[in-house]
C-alpha cells in the first residue's frame, strides 16, 4: 500500500506511505570493522559528557491491548527520508537497523547512495544473510509537534519478512527509548525533554 498522509503542517517533513511488502525474517547484526572504529571515535566523544534524560514510565491508564496473554511485537509507524513507512518492528534483540531492499527501492532513493557492506547478518537460526550495501537515511519516529529526527544507518538485505524495517539497539539507545511490550508502545525523551509515546496503532502522545 502506498498512500500519502493527511496534511498537516506541524509533520517535521513531509511524507509519503509504504506498506507492509513481505514475510519471515529479524536477526542479528555485524558491524564492519570501519564502521565500528568511527562509531567508537563517536562514542569516545560522547562517553566525555554526562548523559542525562527525564524519567520515563509506564502506568496502568497507557495499557493499549486489556488482554495479560497478549505477545505481539511493537510495530510503529516512522517517516523515513520523507516517506510514511509502516510496519517497522522494533527489535530490542537485533544489533543492526535493517531495511530490506524492496522497501529501500519504494523509497526512490538514488541507488548511487548504497555504500558497500561486506559482512553478513547472522538470523535467529544462525544463518548469514548478505547485506546489498548500507545507507544512511534521515528517520522521524512521532509526528506532529513530538518528535526525533536521526540518521540512521540501514543495512540493506534481500529476505521474505513480514516488515518493511527493523529497528534494531543502535537507534533505540541513539533515541533513549523505552519499550514495553505490555503496553504496546515505546517511550523516548524529544529534545525539549518532553516524553513522546509512539505507539503500535501509531497514536503519538504528549505528557
Amino acid at each position: 500500500m502506498i498512500s500519502p498522509p493527511p496534511e498537516d503542517a506541524r509533520l517535521p517533513v513531509q511524507s509519503r506511505g509504504v506498506g507492509t511488502i513481505a514475510r519471515g525474517f529479524a536477526g542479528d547484526g555485524s558491524f564492519s570493522s570501519s564502521r565500528k572504529r568511527y562509531l567508537r571515535s563517536v562514542n569516545l566523544i560522547e562517553y566525555l559528557l554526562p548523559r542525562t534524560q527525564p524519567p520515563i514510565t509506564f502506568s496502568d491508564e497507557g495499557f493499549l491491548v486489556h488482554d495479560p496473554k497478549q505477545d505481539d511485537p511493537v510495530v510503529v509507524t516512522a517517516t523515513i527520508a520523507n516517506w510514511k513507512v509502516h510496519k517497522v518492528l522494533i527489535d530490542q534483540g537485533s544489533s543492526a537497523d535493517v531495511m530490506y531492499w524492496s522497501t529501500f527501492l519504494k523509497l526512490n532513493v538514488p541507488e548511487k547512495d548504497v555504500r558497500l557492506y561486506t559482512e553478513p547478518l547472522l538470523g535467529f537460526a544462525g544463518q548469514q544473510v548478505h547485506a546489498r550495501g548500507y545507507v544512511d537515511l534521515l528517520t522521524t519516529f512521532g509526528a506532529g509537534p513530538v518528535y526525533r529526527t536521526l540518521n540512521v544507518w540501514y543495512i540493506l538485505i534481500e529476505a521474505d519478512t513480514s516488515y518493511n524495517v527493523l529497528i534494531g539497539r543502535r537507534t533505540l539507545n541513539q533515541l533513549g527509548a523505552i519499550v514495553s511490550t505490555l503496553h504496546m508502545a515505546m517511550k523516548f525523551p524529544a529534545p525539549d525533554g518532553t516524553i513522546v509515546t509512539v505507539r503500535a496503532d501509531q497514536k503519538e502522545a504528549r505528557h
